[in-house]
C-alpha cells in the first residue's frame, strides 16, 4: 500500500532553492545573510514559489535588499510576459489538453497516427503549460521590479538533444548540473565509462524528481540514450545559441534537424505522460505500426490551427526573451492588435479548469 502524505505544493522548487543557498555557502561561493526577513522572502518568493523558476540566492537574495523604484518599462514588459504565458496556458497548452486526455486514457481504441497526434499534442501541452507558469511568475516579478531567471529559451527550435536540454526547464537543468554532474567529476573525469556514468546520472535523477513512477525514470534513461551519442562525438556544445544574422535561407536549412530533435523529443514524452511503462510501450508499438499511415481518428481542426499560429508567432521571436517582447515594433497599431487578440482569444477559452502540471512536482 502507498502511503498517502499530504505535501506542501511546489515543495521540490523551493527545497532546490534552500539547498543551493546552504551549498553555496558551505562552497563559500555566497556569504550567508544576517537579514532572516530577505532570506525567508527569497525562499517564498510568491510568483515562483509553486512551479518555479527555481532561483540562485546569487541572483534573488541580493534583490531583496535594494530599494524598489518602479520601473515602467521593466512593469510594461513584465505585462507583455504575463499575457503571452496566459495565452501559452489557456489558449495553447488546455485545449491540447481535451484531446490528449482522451488519446491517452483510450489509447488501446486509437491507431498510430492518433496516438503520434496525441503525443505532439501532449509536447504542446506540457511546453505552453509549464512555460506558460514561468512566463506569468517572471513577469509578474518584474512589476515588481525583482528579474528572475530564464527557464524556457524556445525549446522546441533545438537543433539537437543537448540544444533542447539548455533550453528546458533552464533552472533545474543548470541545478543539476551545477550541484550534481560538476561534483561528480562531469567531463573531467577519466575514462568514456565515469563519464556516460555522469550523464546518465543527471538524466535519471531528472526523471526521479518528477516522481516515484517507474514512467519518469524510463523518460529520464531514454533521454540519456539520445543524448549519448552526441556527448561521444563532442557535438554537444555543437548548437548554442540562435544566430541573429542569420539570413533567412540559411534558417529554413536548420528546420530538418529541428523537426528531427521534435520528434524524439516528443516520442520521450509518451513515457513522460503515460500511465505506466506497458502503456507507453504499446503507445509507441502502435506508432510505429503500419497505423502510422492512415487518417488520425482525432483530428482537432482548431487546436491544430491554433498551435501553429503559435509556433510561427515564436519562430520570428525566437532571438527575443520572450515570445511577447515586440517593443521593437514602432507601430503601437500593430503592437495594440496583437494585444487584442491574445486577450480576445484568452477570454474565449478561459474557463477550463486545467490546473498547471508542475504543481505536482
Amino acid at each position: 500500500n502507498r502511503l498517502h502524505i499530504v505535501l506542501p505544493v511546489g515543495i521540490s522548487f523551493y527545497t532546490f532553492q534552500t539547498l543551493s543557498y546552504t551549498i553555496d555557502v558551505y562552497r563559500r561561493k555566497l556569504k550567508p545573510t544576517n537579514d532572516i526577513v530577505a532570506f525567508f522572502a527569497f525562499v517564498s518568493f510568491f510568483p515562483q514559489l509553486v512551479a518555479g523558476p527555481i532561483e540562485r540566492a546569487s541572483n534573488l537574495l541580493p534583490q531583496f535588499y535594494e530599494k524598489r523604484v518602479f520601473d515602467q518599462a521593466k512593469a510594461t514588459d513584465g505585462m507583455r510576459q504575463i499575457l503571452w504565458g496566459m495565452f501559452k496556458k489557456v489558449v495553447i497548452a488546455d485545449n491540447c489538453a481535451v484531446f490528449v486526455n482522451d488519446i491517452f486514457a483510450n489509447s488501446a481504441d486509437y491507431s498510430g497516427s492518433t496516438l503520434f497526434l496525441g503525443a505532439v499534442l501532449f509536447a504542446f501541452q506540457i511546453y505552453g503549460d509549464f512555460s506558460g507558469y514561468s512566463d506569468i511568475a517572471i513577469g509578474t516579478a518584474r512589476l515588481f521590479g525583482f528579474d528572475l531567471m530564464k527557464n524556457f529559451a524556445f525549446p522546441y527550435f533545438s537543433r539537437d538533444i543537448a540544444e533542447f536540454w539548455r533550453r528546458w526547464h533552464i533552472s533545474l537543468s543548470t541545478w543539476f548540473r551545477d550541484y550534481l554532474y560538476i561534483p561528480l567529476g562531469g567531463s573531467r573525469v577519466e575514462g568514456i565509462w565515469m563519464k556516460l556514468r555522469n550523464v546518465f546520472a543527471i538524466f535519471l535523477v531528472s526523471g526521479f524528481w518528477h516522481g516515484a513512477n517507474w514512467t519518469f525514470i524510463a523518460w529520464g534513461g531514454f533521454n540519456a540514450l539520445l543524448f549519448v551519442p552526441i556527448y561521444i562525438t563532442g557535438n554537444n556544445r555543437k548548437n548554442l545559441a540562435f544566430e541573429k544574422k542569420k539570413q533567412w535561407y540559411s534558417e529554413l536549412m536548420t528546420i530538418p534537424s529541428i523537426i528531427f530533435t521534435f520528434i524524439l523529443t516528443t516520442l520521450a514524452w509518451v513515457l513522460f505522460r503515460a500511465a505506466s511503462i506497458s502503456q507507453a510501450f504499446a503507445i509507441l508499438k502502435e506508432i510505429f505500426s503500419t497505423s502510422l499511415f492512415q487518417f488520425p481518428e482525432v483530428f482537432p481542426q482548431r487546436t491544430l490551427l491554433l498551435v501553429l499560429f503559435f509556433v510561427l508567432f515564436e519562430w520570428f521571436q525566437k532571438h527575443r526573451e520572450h515570445g511577447l517582447e515586440i517593443s521593437h515594433l514602432k507601430s503601437k497599431l500593430i503592437r495594440w492588435s496583437i494585444y487584442l487578440v491574445l486577450y480576445v482569444l484568452i477570454a474565449s477559452f478561459f474557463g477550463a479548469k486545467n490546473s498547471f502540471i508542475y504543481f505536482q512536482f
